[in-house]
């Protein structure tokens, strides 16, 4: 089995990769950027401790990560920041700069196979901070000499996730209603963390995956009211969902930015979530050979805190 080389291994999609690689029985070397963060990532997977190597690093300092990737055969890069209090500049510092350092450190260490973390239906649009950084990410990525694969996902559910945790918020709220940005009717296609991961341990073994690119969704298409809907369910709660114009909320999320008081969207996101987010819904099925696990019904883990998910 292969010396995979995984950044991002502390976080939501991290934390169910990592093992899903460990338990293929590949060996797994994880890029953590403080002493602590590699001591919970250890302590998490302590089963697999002898095929598990911890080393400190940061894709936004270039300097650390050659000798971090020495002796790797792969790369998994799944870190990226969702959100800055910086008009995107950490957005591109994060998420397209660290991914352009990653690609020349692979390239000068000869370690040639590449599994990219995209995100599905992304633009390089100057007032979509977010999108754009992935986009040039991405970019960077198709443009590199390496063996990539990018994986594209749609909004991903599970334990610890981060959107439907903060819709959940927002629904534990003691009000009879729930606002909704826009009109309540932009189209995700939600998909499972333990499907994404599946993904990623597929095109590692796959040649047939080089230099292609994979839309990662779930078998059926929902609107953000349906979403909202879903979740109260899953918490035993009653509410209405009011669509609000994005301008308004956006007006509230950027006082909310300016004085960094916490908001659970940002004024980017806001732009983002007001727009279709969806790919073909046999994709998965049809490109990677298994069918997707349907959100319905599965999100009882948010009753939970998100610190005992």
């Amino acid at each position: 089995m292969a010396r995979i080389f995984l950044t991002g291994g502390s976080g939501f999609v991290g934390s169910h990769v990592l093992p899903a690689l460990l338990e293929a029985g590949h060996q797994v070397v994880a890029l953590a950027r403080t002493p602590r963060a590699a001591a919970a990532i250890s302590q998490r997977n302590a089963a697999h401790a002898a095929r598990l190597t911890t080393r400190i690093g940061d894709v936004t300092d270039p300097a650390t990560l050659p000798a971090a990737l020495a002796g790797c055969d792969a790369v998994v890069h799944l870190v990226a920041l969702p959100r800055d209090w910086n008009k995107g500049a950490d957005l591109l510092r994060v998420n397209t700069a660290g991914t352009e350092s990653l690609i020349a450190a692979a390239s000068a260490t000869g370690v040639t196979r590449f599994v990219h973390l995209g995100a599905l239906g992304v633009q390089d649009r100057e007032e979509l901070h977010y999108a754009k950084s992935k986009a040039r990410a991405e970019r960077a990525v198709r443009e590199s000499s390496l063996d990539w694969t990018i994986l594209k996902p749609s909004l991903i559910w599970g334990e610890r996730d981060g959107f439907f945790n903060i819709v959940a918020a927002l629904v534990k709220i003691p009000a009879p209603a729930v606002p909704v940005p826009g009109n309540g009717k932009s189209r995700f296609q939600p998909v499972w963390v333990g499907d994404v991961a599946r993904a990623v341990v597929q095109v590692l073994g796959d040649p047939t995956s080089v230099r292609r690119s994979y839309e990662l969704g779930g078998p059926r298409y929902w609107t953000y009211t349906d979403i909202t809907q879903e979740v109260a369910r899953a918490l035993g709660k009653r509410r209405i969902v009011i669509p609000m114009p994005v301008p308004l909320i956006s007006l509230v999320a950027g006082v909310s930015e300016a004085i960094r008081l916490p908001f659970p969207v940002a004024t980017d996101q806001l732009r983002q979530l007001a727009l279709d987010n969806i790919g073909a819904t046999d994709a998965v099925e049809r490109e990677l050979g298994f069918v997707p696990r349907d959100m319905g019904g599965r999100l009882s883990y948010l009753r939970r805190k998100i610190s005992q998910q």
